[in-house]
């Protein structure tokens, strides 16, 4: 059967420094070869791990419900075995987390659209209520006022420091958005609180460029990361960097060559299609 609306979801797990665990999740991915795993974003000091999973999705012509899709099998499946395996008392990263299964974002690619998005994420939402019985909150299209994860978040102190506690046993943010894109840019520093300042300036909620979301985590001995997601089609890599670089030379501070953690939205569907056509 030809498909012409496909989804894209960001999985991130709160794990990346456990073989075992990360094995049987990888395991888990490959139920159904209608789902592809286009990649994988290890980091061990984040000790975060993020799939990103893209299958096709069919929907009722008279509703516009999303009535199927494999990914939504394959992502409970994925769940399941990382709940099995992760326990949050161990863990320990620079990352803040909710919980073991941190978020899921839903992204509409091909000629599917944020209604869609939205329709399966809220699908997904209840499957996770249901069968894992923690708490989910959803965010942006998914949500009845569009609420952002930025603002669920801070009103669940996820941004408080976390580095060796167990702040959470397992709540679950989903939602729907335009497509995003992550770029890190790390900056030589230890200096938290100054590298926070500049990633105030550079995000749109601080009055920077437009649908930036910006966070500063320490990354290794001498490096604060600024990670980044933000919508292609309003803002470039370019010039977050750009920006980056302009604030952080007022510091004082020295910018490496930022690097992006996810193939863009138009290779994705071409590597998602290729692949399930072999």
């Amino acid at each position: 059967m030809m498909h012409s609306k496909f989804i894209c979801c960001k999985l991130y797990i709160s794990e990346s420094c456990n073989p075992t665990a990360i094995a049987a999740i990888d395991l888990a991915a490959k139920t159904d070869p209608q789902v592809a795993v286009l990649s994988k974003f290890e980091d061990s000091l984040y000790n975060r791990v993020r799939y990103t999973l893209v299958s096709y999705i069919i929907d009722d012509s008279s509703t516009g419900e999303v009535i199927y899709s494999p990914i939504r099998k394959v992502l409970l499946a994925m769940m399941e075995a990382a709940f099995s395996a992760i326990n949050l008392e161990l863990h320990s990263g620079a990352h803040p987390r909710m919980g073991v299964n941190d978020d899921l974002s839903f992204h509409p690619l091909g000629q599917a659209t944020m209604e869609d998005a939205a329709s399966l994420a809220k699908q997904l939402a209840s499957d996770i209520g249901n069968d894992f019985q923690v708490p989910v909150f959803l965010y942006a299209a998914a949500h009845p006022t569009g609420k952002s994860v930025g603002a669920i978040r801070r009103e669940l102190g996820y941004y408080r420091p976390n580095h060796m506690g167990n702040q959470w046993s397992g709540a679950t943010t989903v939602g729907a958005t335009p497509f995003l894109e992550g770029y890190n840019v790390p900056v030589l520093s230890k200096d938290v609180a100054t590298v926070r300042r500049i990633t105030r300036r550079l995000s749109g909620r601080g009055g920077g460029l437009p649908t930036v979301q910006a966070l500063a985590l320490l990354h290794g001995d001498d490096c604060t990361e600024i990670a980044c997601l933000l919508d292609p089609d309003h803002v470039s890599a370019y010039q977050v960097q750009t920006v980056v670089e302009q604030i952080a030379a007022e510091e004082g501070l020295e910018v490496e060559k930022g690097y992006f953690t996810d193939l863009t939205k138009d290779r994705m569907l071409d590597k998602y299609l290729k692949i399930t056509a072999d």
